[in-house]
């Protein structure tokens, strides 16, 4: 992460801890919301402050540079939705293949929130010049713990080649994603669950074919 951090600040004797972290949070939650909604190259340091109702000497302090806040915006946010993904699908004592069909009725949940605008990690890496690894590190990052996730769970279910299927799966969850944003139609879920069902179906080890039972012959009986 870029700049200096806030417990530099503390450690000078300014501002205290409470006030340095409750800035953070009112500035990462900020340019969470604003960053989603309208981009990162539209919306400036300037509105930023403002609808976290801190200076600028405050952002610069605690985040070093704008790049800095676009950082750590993504890392908070990364935690804060793979938290709630995997917590969705985990919920309760369930199989690994109920577990991995809940997927996309938990997205469609998020399709379905007032403040869904898409992935921010597929928005950061669009908006930025496509030869800056630095952004993309941070969402690869954060798609390998998701992936590592449904691999997990593929694996648990028997479900042929697990890194195949996870990476499959993947594919359909950032596609739901980005129609679901370029539509604003939920139930593009409801279509890439379908494709998942089939996936997962085509996906189950073939069962054992059992050789029906040889009937023994008698010899024949000579007279």
């Amino acid at each position: 992460m870029s700049g200096r951090s806030a417990v530099a600040d503390i450690d000078s004797g300014s501002p205290s801890a409470n006030d340095a972290e409750s800035a953070r949070k009112r500035l990462l939650d900020a340019a969470t919301q604003l960053f989603c909604r309208y981009g990162i190259n539209a919306t400036g340091v300037d509105a930023v402050i403002d609808e976290a109702k801190t200076a600028k000497t405050t952002l610069y302090r605690i985040f070093g540079s704008k790049e800095g806040l676009i950082e750590a915006v993504l890392e908070s946010e990364g935690q804060r939705w793979r938290d709630w993904f995997i917590s969705g699908i985990d919920t309760g004592n369930a199989s690994a293949r109920t577990k991995l069909l809940r997927i996309f009725p938990l997205m469609k949940q998020w399709f379905q929130e007032e403040r869904f605008y898409g992935c921010p990690f597929i928005n950061a890496v669009g908006e930025h010049d496509k030869a800056d690894d630095r952004l993309r590190a941070i969402a690869v990052r954060h798609k390998t713990v998701v992936l590592k996730k449904i691999e997990s769970l593929v694996g648990e279910a028997g479900l042929g080649k697990a890194p195949t299927l996870a990476h499959q799966i993947g594919l359909l969850i950032d596609g739901a994603i980005i129609a679901a944003m370029v539509t604003r139609n939920p139930g593009v879920a409801d279509d890439a669950g379908a494709v998942l069902r089939v996936l997962i179906d085509s996906g189950k080890p073939a069962a054992r074919k059992i050789a029906p039972p040889k009937m023994r012959t008698r010899n024949p009986v000579h007279a």
